[in-house]
């Protein structure tokens, strides 16, 4: 018998200093069973970074064909494609020529230099590709913030990312590779 994915909710306050958007989205996030509450509460991050009422999460983990969020437009074309991790270059040849703009976040920040390394000279080719290290000192006060039923509030300014709930509030530094 498979296991199933756990289901979270999530209302999230989004205060986008750097791109003047304010908005509050409820937000269903099922947790795969192979995904820790660490990466689950990135993707929630990573929303916040790019909040949009059309960004919805994928299956993600459990697919080959979908990246960790997305953004369709009317016509269901790709307008923003986000990748969570050290993606190889076939999957980002794919992704960038499947949407008009594709990121990636390598959030695990010892094997993300040297993946970067190792992928910056193949990559730097796409030109809808950006890549986005994300720093938090201490990653498992990340996960820390994972509830079944959430409250958090996100402010960004100026290459930060601050997240948090009502005891406790994280940042998140951005660092643009591309």
């Amino acid at each position: 018998m498979a296991l199933k994915s756990t289901v979270f909710k999530a209302e999230l306050q989004v205060s986008n200093m750097d791109e003047q958007h304010y908005d509050t989205y409820s937000l269903t996030l099922a947790r795969h069973p192979s995904e820790t509450n660490q990466r689950m509460m990135l993707r929630l991050a990573v929303f916040a970074l790019n909040a949009n009422p059309q960004l919805s999460f994928t299956k993600g983990i459990s697919t080959e064909d979908e990246p960790d969020l997305w953004l369709k437009s009317l016509s269901d074309e790709i307008e923003l494609w986000i990748e969570l991790g050290q993606p190889d270059e076939k999957r980002l040849r794919r992704a960038c020529g499947r949407s008009k703009r594709v990121l990636v976040y390598p959030y695990a920040e010892r094997s993300a230099s040297i993946w970067w390394e190792q992928m910056q000279q193949t990559v730097s080719r796409f030109g809808n590709l950006s890549v986005i290290n994300l720093t938090l000192e201490d990653m498992d006060q990340l996960e820390n913030l994972a509830e079944r039923n959430m409250r958090l509030h996100s402010t960004i300014q100026e290459g930060q990312l601050w997240l948090g709930n009502d005891q406790t509030t994280l940042l998140i530094e951005l660092q643009p590779w591309q």
